[in-house]
């Protein structure tokens, strides 16, 4: 009896492989390595297909954020029995006059706000350095710093006369570099512009039709793999949704008590360090400490019983935030331990800048997802080659939900 030729894929071991798609992965990769080789070796032809991406990157991401924090006001107003196209046209409307209202209201005085802060920021730095000299100069602590010949005061002298230089020949240095690098100022302009005007359009498809994306693309998929991507993109899109619109709530809680408390206590620039703190919040961890650092330097030069109240209010909206507002609003949707936020923020950020530290986590959160799902796929395929029928558990992206008591 001459042997199946298929049954090389029917063995044990290809099939705990994968089978046919052993096959298929293995000329996927093949052919990944060449199309990288020849990339390399002939780049400057993708040059204008970069460019495109480049721009075209921006407002798409811009739109995907503003899709997943509409998104459930859309639903909210389809619940009410409000087609969707006119839903959207409603929230564009809202939108418009909130915007109108900010440009009108709020801008004007936050820019003044910040110009002022700019501009008087290094001579506060100066005062900040000042003080510690004189702290450094102090009895107790310069015999502390002879005993290890630490130079600490030599080294906030050179830091003074860096910064006060570099106030003096501000302007000077200003028109120099505003000069030299006016393409690159008309580059970022035009950017801006580009995303300001296409965003709306591209909102506007996405709360019409994103719903029908998903499906769109799984009628490209054989029949055999869309169960299981159906699951990683519920997963993903739940991942992208809970941390985008929890993110942005308890940012903006931080920020708003930030500023009344920075206003109780009477520091100077209080609401656009409370904006800066809002801002600043949306990076998990990094972005609190890069918010206190003016307002303690602030608080320092203006008086030491200041920086004593500052703590009290960062104490307090530190513990409010993590004890209620994120429980609540975000509670434990992404599963990551703290470390590796800071890891995943420090890497993204030296790889791609502020976009890296901004998207790095929702990035990671999606790559979890995958990453969690092709692992239950080896789980299986490896209790099917060994015949083992226990079953393993599988990873959800699920809330645990503490035990209760049996009463």
């Amino acid at each position: 009896m001459e042997p199946n030729k298929r049954d090389f894929f029917n063995t044990r071991f290809i099939q705990f492989l994968g089978g046919k798609n052993l096959l298929f992965g293995l000329v996927t990769l093949i052919l990944m390595g060449i199309a990288l080789y020849l990339y390399t070796k002939v780049s400057f032809i993708f040059e204008p297909i970069i460019v495109f991406v480049h721009t075209v990157l921006l407002p798409v991401v811009l739109a995907v954020i503003a899709f997943y924090l509409l998104r459930p006001v859309l639903k909210l107003l389809m619940k009410w029995r409000i087609h969707r196209v006119w839903a959207i046209l409603i929230i564009y409307v809202a939108l418009a006059g909130l915007i109108t209202l900010l440009v009108t209201l709020v801008v004007p005085f936050l820019r003044e706000q910040f110009m002022n802060l700019i501009t008087e920021f290094p001579q506060y730095f100066v005062q900040f350095l000042d003080t510690i000299q004189k702290f450094v100069e102090s009895s107790k602590v310069a015999a502390i710093l002879d005993k290890y010949d630490l130079r600490l005061d030599q080294a906030i002298n050179n830091t003074t006369k860096e910064i006060s230089d570099y106030v003096k020949d501000g302007a000077g240095q200003l028109g120099k570099g505003l000069a030299t690098s006016i393409t690159g100022f008309l580059t970022t302009l035009t950017g801006i512009v580009l995303a300001l005007v296409t965003v709306p359009f591209i909102l506007f498809y996405l709360l019409k039709d994103g719903e029908k994306l998903p499906r769109a693309f799984m009628k490209l998929l054989p029949p055999s793999l869309r169960g299981g991507t159906e699951h990683v993109l519920k997963n993903a899109d739940h991942q992208i949704s809970s941390y985008i619109q929890g993110q942005i709530i308890v940012s903006f809680c931080i920020g708003t008590m930030v500023t009344i408390g920075f206003l109780i206590i009477g520091l100077d620039y209080a609401v656009p360090l409370g904006f800066l703190a809002m801002i600043t919040s949306v990076v998990p961890y990094l972005g609190p400490i890069i918010a206190i650092t003016p307002a303690a330097i602030i608080a320092i030069v203006t008086a030491p019983v200041m920086l004593l109240k500052l703590a009290v209010v960062w104490t307090i909206v530190q513990l409010i935030e993590g004890k209620f507002i994120s429980p609540q609003v975000m509670g434990k949707s992404l599963h990551v331990h703290p470390i590796t936020i800071i890891f995943v923020l420090l890497t993204a950020g030296s790889l791609y800048g502020v976009a890296g530290v901004v998207l790095g986590i929702p990035g990671y959160a999606v790559l979890k997802v995958i990453v969690s799902h092709l692992w239950n796929l080896f789980k299986k395929r490896f209790n099917k080659f060994h015949d083992d029928h226990e079953q393993y558990e599988v990873m959800e992206w699920k809330e645990e939900q503490d035990e209760q008591p049996k009463s």
